[in-house]
């Protein structure tokens, strides 16, 4: 892999590119944990993502394309890796001639959901608090309270594995409980189109504030995570599962199962990547033990 040609090439044809070498990525992921990656580029158009991605496969580089890091745990060590974050660059969202919502991959769900609120339409209040991105929703069709991406999403442009530019309708997300076509693939999302219904103002920002208070209340807001740390099991709660073993507030160094929600593990200080995956092994060998069900993790680990 060729950083330094790569480096030069972007240099040299995209001279407006935010780029930067020796990135730390626990600056880029809500875990606030991870080594440097050699570069990070930070696009700002779906154009400038393509292009980035042509020039880096030019050079023999498979760029690793992220949103927000809101899922993510990557390894302590440095990484012989291409970043390309599109949470800093590709986060418009607005209508479409036909009415819907379109909303660019790095756009926070957050954005989405206000704006949704803003122009009176529904469907999208459970989204609010999610803290991803639309493309790293769509990619693992999240959820919460009811609601899923499965439910607003109508169509999806992306690049393809040879960057292509491609779309996605319907059938064709193949949307199931936390993965869609997109998923473990080499496919970047650019961008969804959302489909919403006409509400009323004041019920949906008193939707969207019953479900803002219910996290605070349930969830470990005001502590570097990654948001739920295992899917959930058929039959039960991963949550639920854990602290019946015993589990809640167990630590492995820096890491911790939350006092407030067994499914989420927290960084409560100078937590490693290390830390992370002693504990999440330790969690699914005594789950397992204590119940027969091995819990699979919904954090993405990132490594070379």
């Amino acid at each position: 892999m060729n950083f330094d040609l790569l480096l030069k090439r972007l240099r040299n044809t995209m001279p407006n590119l935010r780029l930067f070498t020796d990135e730390p990525m626990s600056r880029h992921t809500s875990f606030k944990i991870g080594g440097p990656v050699s570069a990070m580029a930070l696009p700002s158009s779906a154009e400038e993502i393509a292009a980035v991605c042509a020039i880096a496969r030019d050079c023999g580089i498979s760029p690793f394309v992220f949103g927000n890091g809101t899922n993510l745990l990557v390894q302590d060590e440095p990484l012989k890796i291409f970043a390309v974050k599109t949470a800093d660059g590709l986060t418009r969202v607005r209508f479409t001639e036909s009415g819907d919502v379109y909303a660019e991959s790095g756009a926070m769900l957050s954005k989405a959901a206000v704006f949704a609120h803003r122009n009176g339409l529904t469907g999208l209040e459970f989204a609010h608090g999610i803290p991803g991105t639309v493309g790293g929703a769509v990619s693992m069709n999240a959820g919460a309270y009811g609601g899923e991406m499965k439910d607003v999403v109508v169509l999806t442009e992306y690049l393809d594995e040879e960057l292509g530019r491609r779309t996605a309708a319907g059938d064709e997300h193949e949307f199931s409980y936390r993965r869609s076509a997109f998923s473990d693939t080499g496919r970047i999302i650019l961008g969804s189109v959302l489909r919403l219904k006409a509400g009323d103002g004041e019920e949906i920002k008193a939707r969207m504030n019953e479900l803002a208070a219910r996290r605070r209340a349930s969830q470990p807001l005001d502590m570097p995570s990654a948001g739920s740390a295992f899917k959930r099991p058929a039959g039960g709660y991963a949550a639920a599962l854990i602290e019946d073993s015993g589990l809640k507030g167990f630590s492995v160094g820096g890491a911790q199962v939350s006092e407030k929600h067994a499914g989420f593990i927290v960084n409560r200080g100078g937590a490693t990547c290390a830390d992370v995956m002693r504990l999440v092994e330790h969690i699914r060998e005594t789950v397992f033990k204590n119940s027969g069900i091995m819990l699979e993790t919904e954090i993405k680990y990132i490594h070379c």
